[in-house]
């Protein structure tokens, strides 16, 4: 490495450097401390720790230091940390000119008397009060304070000083003055481009400091507005489809509210929310989901009207306002074509994916008078479209806003439901097709409530679920239908209860509740080495499409403690081969819509056979649920069907029905 040396340095001036980056300060600072050793004069840098040891290595490669010799007796140069030396002379976060005078004069006074050539010092400490956590127009007074101490040192002693500013210490357009009376207080300004200073260019030099302090203010303030928007944007904005978010839809809800009661208008709102997007997710992964998510905003926004404001909620549900509806018309026409854009194929890299949506419309004010309650009933009919078949609109009515009020009055009960015994357990015959013996049973939860009688199951379960209730509940019916298999093995010894379990209580904060099942079935001897156990679990299809480690090692623990499990509804939702095999499934159980009407439609009768003989195939056994009458019998018997329940051999019946029944 090489250095500038300068021969022009005059006694007691005072330079002041600015730079943009620290190579290029160290790069200077090398060339004006270099040549000082280099003429044998003495050099004294006050600078940051990291700039002091880029300065040694530098002068040491230069062969003008030796590091392994800093600041010892006669040496040339003197080095400080200037974070060390800023307390001592600051009071009240501002310099004292006593303390300095004493302290910094003190050290160069001494440097001079001790050595016969000139003294160049370098400080830093003016950039680190420049550039410190203070106020901003604090931090350039201290500066100032100590430029303005250091000129009364210059009258005082035989010195040459440079000082280093960053120009980030006035990043704005309004710093030009405290810019300029740094300038001012210098005997040159020196570019950030190269520490250099011939003689009779100081007009020159001071020009193009102020310019380039010009342009790294624009540079700052323009950048600083760019971040400003990028912000915004995340705020507002969605990262994912660049649609509008929760926020900003909510707003412009608002906004569209009053602009409809001016025109006396009505806005319709609607609330999409994809069909099967979970599946989509689980079985070709998230990245996947993210891109079909961007596409469907697209979709959605190619559908309306420029005047019309499309929005995205969070997961795959979508808003769009629609204001200035004068005719119901003008909603159906955008709604089907929102429908039938989701039904074009999404190409998805290599994989073509389809897909529908369930849209739930509602007006205002025809409807609501609030924003809160136009998004409630839109969801509310969203509901309605998926209850009812999916890839529809529903427009929301007061039965909605019913039925949401009957589901909470619901979901307050239920809480209270188990701890007042309000549930119990019936059990329906599972019968061995081969000899017409009860070889298992399935408990099937009832709650009796108090008031209403029977609640079916169709209506409270989903409410346990989404609550979470049939965490607690689940555990219930497993240690209850364990005390009844416990019972009745005196009739049978390899006797079985197969209990329903949600996916919810296969979520990992439930996981420890599941491995304490199949320790509870051991001490209890319901577990038998290479016998099933006492209890078979059925799960549903949807919960093998998440293919989570919780639910597969979960599985795993209920096979090696011998507790089978039953895959129930087969054939209704979206199994393949590679899940059974996947999982280790014991039991197919034949969904009752196809066993219905089975001895009148050959087809149904293909597909159960075709069932029977691929879970043979696989090493599982077949249950045929929903058998109601003895031709289904006879038919499912001879295709090879190993156990089936249904009204045919009996409906679920209360424990003193099923006993009364296995003692016969």
């Amino acid at each position: 490495m090489s250095y500038q040396t300068y021969e022009h340095v005059a006694v007691g001036e005072h330079f002041v450097q600015f730079y943009e980056n620290d190579d290029f300060l160290i790069e200077g600072l090398t060339d004006y401390i270099g040549s000082a050793l280099a003429a044998g004069d003495k050099g004294i840098v006050i600078a940051t720790k990291p700039h002091l040891e880029a300065l040694e290595e530098n002068l040491n490669q230069l062969g003008l230091l030796d590091c392994e010799r800093p600041n010892d007796g006669d040496d040339n140069y003197l080095s400080f940390e200037a974070s060390k030396m800023l307390p001592k002379f600051m009071v009240d976060d501002m310099p004292d000119e006593e303390r300095f005078t004493d302290l910094i004069g003190g050290i160069i006074r001494e440097a001079a008397d001790e050595h016969n050539g000139h003294v160049r010092v370098f400080g830093e400490m003016v950039a680190l009060l420049a550039c410190d956590t203070l106020q901003s127009e604090q931090n350039h007074a201290a500066a100032i304070r100590v430029e303005k101490c250091f000129n009364k040192l210059l009258q005082r002693t035989c010195f040459s000083l440079l000082c280093g500013y960053p120009m980030g210490a006035f990043p704005r357009a309004s710093d030009a003055i405290v810019f300029h009376e740094v300038c001012n207080l210098h005997t040159r300004a020196i570019p950030t481009e190269k520490y250099k200073a011939p003689p009779n260019t100081d007009a020159l030099q001071r020009t193009i400091v102020s310019m380039q302090q010009k342009a790294f203010s624009l540079a700052s303030e323009v950048n600083e507005r760019l971040l400003i928007e990028q912000a915004l944007r995340a705020v507002n904005f969605d990262r994912l489809t660049g649609l509008p978010n929760r926020s900003v839809f909510q707003d412009r809800l608002q906004m569209e509210i009053r602009k409809a009661d001016r025109s006396r208008l009505s806005l319709a709102l609607l609330f999409i929310d994809l069909d099967y997007f979970k599946e989509i997710n689980d079985t070709l992964g998230h990245p996947v989901g993210d891109m079909l998510l961007k596409q469907v905003g697209q979709r959605l926004s190619s559908s309306v009207r420029a005047s019309d404001t499309v929005a995205r909620l969070g997961g795959d549900e979508f808003t769009v306002i629609l204001p200035g509806v004068n005719d119901l018309g003008i909603v159906d026409h955008i709604t089907q074509s929102i429908l039938q854009k989701l039904l074009e194929p999404f190409q998805l890299g290599n994989d073509n994916v389809y897909i529908s949506a369930s849209i739930g419309i509602t007006l205002y004010p025809e409807d609501a008078a609030s924003t809160q309650d136009l998004i409630r009933n839109a969801d509310q009919a969203m509901y309605a479209s998926k209850d009812l078949g999916r890839n529809r609109t529903s427009y929301f009515d007061k039965s909605m806003q019913e039925a949401a009020q009957k589901r909470m009055k619901l979901t307050k009960e239920l809480r209270n439901a188990l701890p007042s015994k309000q549930f119990r357990l019936d059990y329906q015959p599972i019968v061995n097709l081969s000899n017409g013996k009860i070889y298992k049973a399935e408990a099937l939860l009832r709650w009796q409530h108090p008031v209403n009688g029977l609640i079916s199951p169709v209506d409270f379960i989903p409410i346990a679920e989404r609550s979470g209730m049939i965490i607690d509940i689940g555990e219930w019916v497993f240690y209850e239908a364990v005390r009844q298999v416990m019972l009745w093995r005196k009739y049978n010894a390899d006797f079985q209860i197969s209990v329903n379990v949600s996916p919810v209580q296969f979520n990992k904060n439930n996981n420890n509740q599941l491995c304490r099942w199949g320790e509870f079935l051991k001490g209890n001897e319901l577990v038998q080495e290479n016998a099933p156990a006492g209890i078979t679990v059925e799960i549903t299809e949807g919960l093998l499409l998440d293919a989570s480690p919780i639910v597969i090692n979960q599985l795993l623990a209920f096979r090696d403690v011998g507790i089978q499990v039953a895959l129930d509804d087969f054939g209704t939702g979206y199994s393949s081969l590679s899940y059974l095999r996947k999982f280790d499934i014991d039991y197919l159980k034949i969904d009752k819509s196809f066993v219905f009407d089975l001895d009148t439609k050959p087809d149904n009768l293909a597909l159960c056979e075709g069932i029977i003989v691929m879970a043979h195939k696989l090493g599982l056994k077949v249950i045929a649920e929903g058998v109601e009458n003895r031709k289904q019998c006879d038919l499912l018997r001879d295709a090879g069907c190993d156990f089936a329940q249904g009204y045919l051999f009996s409906k679920p019946v209360s424990v003193e029905e099923f006993e009364a029944g296995m003692s016969e």
